[in-house]
């Protein structure tokens, strides 16, 4: 499956799984708030870490938060990406149990300052598969996103 596709079903993904909400009564605070039945993703860290609307959740902000996931500022970003920018938030995607998106940011910021480089795509690629593809032994402090790291493809 191409990249772009695969991203689009993993935002439709995100969005059935933010469709699952129902208010329940917390006598706590004398409100409502939601659970969700999530297939594929822990919605309620999503939504808590992305600080996101959970009245205002459409199918373009799922889109932006996916992008958001692998790397992007947005959607569009990841649209107008290359080939190896792709192949590289796939792998972002697909191993998030093992760096979450902003310890990759931090380590190519420290490969870069510390050699005083900017690195190209090619380079992060090449990076990302020695270091955390490659190699056993990498898991995230952060976990996963993904409630079954076989999400539907």
């Amino acid at each position: 499956m191409p990249p772009i596709a695969y991203f689009k079903l993993q935002a439709k993904n995100l969005f059935k799984d933010y469709k699952t909400k129902e208010p329940v009564f917390d006598e706590t605070i004398n409100d409502y708030l939601y659970e969700y039945s999530p297939k594929y993703f822990d919605v309620d860290r999503i939504i808590l870490e992305h600080d996101l609307d959970e009245e205002n959740f459409t199918l373009m902000k799922s889109q932006h938060v996916m992008a958001n996931m692998v790397g992007f500022r947005k959607w569009a970003d990841l649209l107008k990406a290359s080939g190896t920018e792709l192949e590289l938030a796939k792998l972002l995607f697909d191993n998030q149990d093992k760096i979450h998106i902003e310890d990759w940011k931090v380590y190519v910021a420290g490969v870069e300052n510390d050699n005083n480089i900017t690195l190209s795509p090619d380079d992060r690629l090449k990076i990302f598969k020695k270091v955390f593809f490659e190699v056993d032994g990498h898991v995230s402090p952060f976990g996963d996103y993904r409630l079954n790291k076989k999400i539907a493809a």
